[in-house]
């Protein structure tokens, strides 16, 4: 019994300290000014097809040592004449759970056609979709590069398959995509790769600074 309450108290404990928001974030819009913003889940252009949860402003948060590294690498990506587009990069845990929300309710497949056209929505909890994402870390970013064009506008490089697109053609190196797509998934690699990041094989957008400022932690303060 005493076995028990301790390890409720240490849970609820847990819980709180996961729920603050530690001083060594670093909000990026800020920080990387120069950099195009796109986060997707504060908007309805997911594939939940709804904002979702503790995604109260668009916002980049990421850890210190980890946002210090991709600044870095804007800069490189600048001197290439190109510039980061971020879709997402600390997560809360709540977000995760409204994912989860979403993946065990098998009546909605509104977003299938964009999203998950090849895949039964089963399936996607695992690869795709897990309760807990190295995102509630705050060392995890999903982007891609953009390039100028000569009217000014800013448009993507061609990667062969479409953010948070839920299949094997997502994978970096995947073997059906162009040679101009994989020399733009390569380019993205390489650079993100000399700052520290490694990249999730399934996604060619997705990336983890190594070594993890917080390994063991998923928080869960909402983006504000």
């Amino acid at each position: 019994m005493k076995r028990g309450i301790s390890a409720v108290i240490i849970l609820l404990w847990f819980g709180r300290a996961q729920a603050e928001k530690p001083k060594d974030f670093v909000e990026l819009n800020t920080a990387m000014p120069d950099a195009s913003y796109d986060i997707r889940y504060f908007g309805s252009q997911n594939f939940v097809g709804e904002p979702i949860d503790g995604y109260l402003a668009p916002k980049c948060l990421l850890q210190r040592e980890a946002a210090e590294s991709l600044i870095r690498v804007a800069k490189q990506v600048a001197k290439q004449g190109l510039r980061l587009k971020i879709f997402d990069c600390y997560r809360p845990q709540r977000a995760v759970s409204h994912f989860m929300r979403w993946a065990q309710d098998l009546s909605d497949k509104r977003t299938k056609a964009e999203y998950y056209p090849n895949l039964a929505k089963e399936t996607l909890v695992g690869d795709y979709i897990a309760e807990r994402s190295g995102h509630s870390r705050g060392a995890t970013v999903d982007l891609t590069l953009e390039f100028q064009q000569t009217n000014g506008h800013w448009q993507e490089l061609d990667m062969g398959s479409a953010f948070d697109l839920f299949d094997t053609l997502s994978n970096t190196d995947d073997p059906r995509i162009s040679e101009l797509q994989r020399q733009n998934r390569q380019l993205l690699k390489s650079m993100m790769e000399a700052g520290s990041f490694e990249n999730y094989s399934m996604e060619w957008w997705h990336y983890s600074y190594q070594p993890q400022p917080y390994p063991d932690t998923y928080f869960n303060f909402a983006i504000e």
